[in-house]
């Protein structure tokens, strides 16, 4: 499935930002390289952006810029992220994981009670996902040991994490800068999940 796109001028008449905004944000990595989507079109050459994550990304900037300098959101915003080290009380302290997910999670992946920056994102996805109840347990397992293998490209790349059952059989799948994908017909898509927001998210509660 093809992602929507969105023209430069449509963006900027929408948002009421300005095309100095939108390049200054574009230099302090407020928003990635790769949505900058040059395409031809009868008029020449044109910019376009995945509509839906672009919006997303202005209105985040839009309501934090008056509480966070650009370096600041850069960083939330960033997929690389330093060496993070927080323990498993303070997350459960700090409702970024519930108890019982976390308990599950540890169950599960049998670490310690110290976590980094990887451990965290996949308790808090597993959070998002059975806490939804989009997923099951046995769904939650496959999910985790996808996100362990497919860690480094994670912190690095636009990821988006993509479940799907067929014939009551669940795949999982992580998609890298991907603008579109297809399955057969008999092929049922039951999460497609933005690896970068959920970051943002769990860097804002850690804000």
């Amino acid at each position: 499935m093809s992602e929507e796109l969105i023209s430069k001028k449509e963006l900027l008449d929408m948002t009421g930002i300005s095309y100095g905004q939108l390049y200054r944000w574009k230099r302090k990595d407020l928003i990635p390289e790769e949505w900058f989507i040059r395409k031809s079109t009868f008029t020449g050459q044109e910019t376009f952006f995945p509509k839906e994550k672009i919006l997303e990304r202005i209105e985040k900037i839009q309501t934090m810029k008056d509480h966070l300098s650009l370096d600041e959101l850069a960083s939330m915003f960033s997929p690389n992220v330093s060496d993070l080290q927080i323990t498993k009380d303070e997350i459960i302290k700090r409702n970024i994981v519930s108890e019982s997910v976390m308990n599950l999670y540890l169950d599960v992946e049998k670490g310690g009670s110290n976590f980094n920056f990887s451990r965290l994102l996949e308790v808090y996805v597993l959070e998002k996902l059975l806490q939804s109840g989009e997923i099951n347990l046995e769904e939650g397992k496959m999910l985790l040991q996808v996100l362990k293998e497919a860690a480094q490209q994670i912190k690095q790349k636009n990821c988006e994490l993509i479940i799907t059952r067929k014939l009551g059989v669940s795949s999982c799948m992580i998609l890298v800068n991907t603008e579109a994908f297809y399955f057969d017909p008999g092929t049922k898509k039951v999460i497609q999940l933005s690896l970068m927001t959920c970051m943002e998210e769990m860097k804002s509660k850690l804000l």
